[in-house]
């Protein structure tokens, strides 16, 4: 990677944002008062709308500022994490950030008087002074905004935005975005492939490492014949050594070099009340060291744990995301220290949560398994969450986010529109896509390609696999509001950054690591079984929720080994992509797919067994593909070992 002048990432950075820079632009609007562009969800049609939002509903949302100096926060911000450039590693403290960026007094009090005198009640306004929270009811927040709400069937539910853009006085020239008045956020997943919070069960025969059951020397359990191709069962789940050696961090593990001194940050919705027991009970079994005293702690708000009968949200489903990202983290860093992070629901506090995490610098590197599909958001919602990812570059922290499960957001339906997700298409964030692998009995790689799946269920008349349909895969793409940044230069093909003409544009995913379910991880977790009652069991799960950990961990392995922070990690992991494994199509060949044996019931065999054939490396269908070099699956590919930790550590 070239080495960049301050002056020449400052002027990549200028050109970072389309569209989400126009988020505080003003709008004619009578009586002194402008719209705040962009203030509308693209979802808020007309054709969606199902009707008027109560008028005595109540609501809390919070009124973003705009740092100021303009762009100096983020033209720092990638100074700091671009080796070569003078400012390199002189990271902030939050206190040093405040004092030089943060939105001025003046207009906190300005924005806090304004909302006061509209019958508004304020709530917090943190130490960044980011934004001021306030809470009212619907038709106070119409009057205040010069708007009105509706509810709009969107993504298979309903809920509720203002239908015209969102208008401020003048004078409040800082106001940026206003986040909760609109259910955006609501429509945040985890990006895993992942079994419903209620029991679920490996079937058998499945693989302790890949190869092990194959259709040829292992018969299904009720005599069903098998096609003879794929030949492979599907692996139960790797866990502990497989994953630290399929990408060679064992011997560093074993040496000390594990994580210990830093600080890896998961945030997530809600939160599990088992997790540290779930967590050292899986560790116990699997060869991994359980947690020491005060190694994992728990951030969460009163009431996070337990909020059955929520039609929006999936307090149950969020508790195995939790599990799955705290067991992941710890196999690859066993000594790093975990903040779990919990935000009490899945929508307006998930920014808040992570402006705190970054306000007060909980973590050195944060794991995000969460995403909205596409970038279909308000800019009013996209800028604040970016001002964040700036700060938290500008103070060292790392923030790595899954790319999606979803491929480019089209179902391979043709005529849709792709596009990859938000926030993994942020450039201040580094995306983490997904890869299909082979474990060999060894612990070593057997082969690895982009996880992008196909299925096909078994006609058991004629015993032969039925047409595959695409099911699942790896997020990615280009983006249409990011310019391309400086670390991509010369690196993403112009086939990628210009696919859709004009100026190069920002291109996801950044690296990549395991996430396809059918060559995925063991995870242990606490479940409701049929009878009700509570049970730890195990089983195997994917998705980029298990990428983005995965690889945040071994990330945490070259800090300790560097002995100091990163900020935004993608400069240096574009610099250094010679130490990572080029994920190609090389290995399709003779890895064609696995089998998958399924209780019909998730739980036994009393209801019988289903059998499909997972394909791998299915991207015929997609607009993304893998390829040599870059690509937009699997980004510079996934770490090679030692070389990856020495050649990051080097920087």
């Amino acid at each position: 990677m070239s080495r960049l002048s301050r002056t020449a990432c400052a002027a990549v950075g200028a050109a970072a944002l389309v569209t989400v820079a126009a988020a505080g632009t003003a709008l004619a609007a009578p009586g002194g008062r402008h719209a705040l562009d962009g203030s509308v969800p693209s979802w808020a049609a007309p054709r969606n709308k199902v009707g008027a939002a109560a008028p005595s509903q109540q609501v809390t949302f919070r009124v973003y500022l705009s740092y100021r100096g303009g762009d100096a926060a983020a033209a720092y911000a990638r100074a700091v994490s671009t080796p070569g450039n003078a400012d390199f590693g002189h990271f902030l403290t939050p206190a040093q950030f405040r004092a030089r960026f943060a939105p001025a007094t003046s207009d906190v009090a300005a924005v806090s008087s304004w909302l006061k005198g509209q019958g508004l009640t304020l709530g917090t306004t943190p130490a960044n002074r980011k934004y001021v929270e306030a809470t009212g009811t619907l038709a106070e927040a119409a009057a205040a905004f010069g708007t009105s709400f509706a509810e709009y069937r969107t993504e298979g539910r309903q809920v509720r935005s203002n239908t015209t853009p969102l208008q401020v006085p003048d004078s409040l020239s800082a106001v940026e975005g206003v986040v909760g008045l609109d259910e955006s956020q609501t429509l945040v997943r985890a990006d895993k492939a992942a079994p419903a919070p209620g029991l679920f069960r490996n079937a058998q025969p499945c693989s302790a490492y890949w190869g092990q059951k194959t259709v040829q020397n292992t018969p299904t359990p009720d005599g069903t014949p098998l096609p003879a191709s794929p030949s492979a069962y599907a692996p139960c789940g790797y866990s502990g050594a497989q994953l630290q050696g399929l990408y060679g961090m064992s011997g560093a593990i074993a040496s000390g070099n594990d994580g210990r001194g830093v600080t890896v940050g998961i945030i997530d919705a809600f939160a599990s009340n088992t997790i540290e027991k779930d967590a050292n009970t899986y560790f116990a079994r699997h060869g991994l060291p359980t947690f020491t005293p005060g190694q994992f702690s728990q951030v969460v708000a009163p009431g996070t744990y337990n909020q059955p009968g929520n039609r929006k949200q999936d307090p149950a489903g969020w508790a195995g995301e939790e599990t799955l990202d705290v067991e992941a983290v710890h196999t690859m860093a066993p000594g790093a220290h975990i903040t779990y992070i919990g935000s009490p629901n899945n929508g307006r506090d998930m920014d808040a949560i992570m402006n705190r995490v970054v306000d007060e610098h909980l973590a050195d590197i944060v794991s995000n398994s969460y995403g909205y599909g596409g970038e279909a958001l308000p800019a009013g919602t996209i800028k604040p969450s970016l001002d964040t990812q700036v700060q938290a570059a500008a103070e060292g922290i790392s923030l790595f986010y899954s790319s999606g499960d979803n491929a480019d957001e089209t179902d391979a339906v043709a005529g849709a529109t792709p596009t990859p997700d938000w926030p993994a298409s942020s450039p201040y964030v580094t995306a983490v896509g997904g890869t299909s692998a082979g474990v060999s009995q060894s612990d070593g790689r057997v082969f690895e390609l982009g996880w992008e799946t196909r299925r096909s269920s078994l006609d058991k008349t004629t015993t032969t696999w039925k047409p595959s349909t695409w099911l699942y895969g790896s997020g990615g793409g280009t983006s249409r509001l990011f310019a391309q940044p400086s670390y991509q230069t010369g690196v993403v093909p112009g086939s990628i950054s210009q696919t859709y003409g004009g100026a190069a544009m920002r291109a996801v995913p950044d690296v990549s690591a395991l996430g396809d379910p059918n060559t995925g991880m063991l995870v242990g977790e606490t479940q409701s079984a049929p009878d009700g009652s509570q049970v730890y069991d195990e089983y195997r799960i994917g998705g980029t929720s298990l990428a983005s950990p995965l690889y945040a961990g071994m990330f945490a392995l070259a800090e300790q080994k560097a002995g100091h922070e990163y900020g935004l990690a993608n400069p240096v992991l574009y610099g250094t992509r010679a130490a990572s494994i080029d994920i190609t199509k090389d290995d399709r060949a003779a890895y064609p797919g696995d089998v998958r044996s399924d209780y019909v019931n998730g739980v036994d065999a009393s209801n019988g067994y289903s059998y499909t054939a997972r394909y791998f490396d299915a991207d015929e269908q997609l607009t993304i593909h893998v390829r040599p070099g870059y690509d937009d699956v699997t980004g510079v590919g996934v770490p090679n070992g030692q070389s990856w930790l020495d050649a990051v550590a080097a920087q």
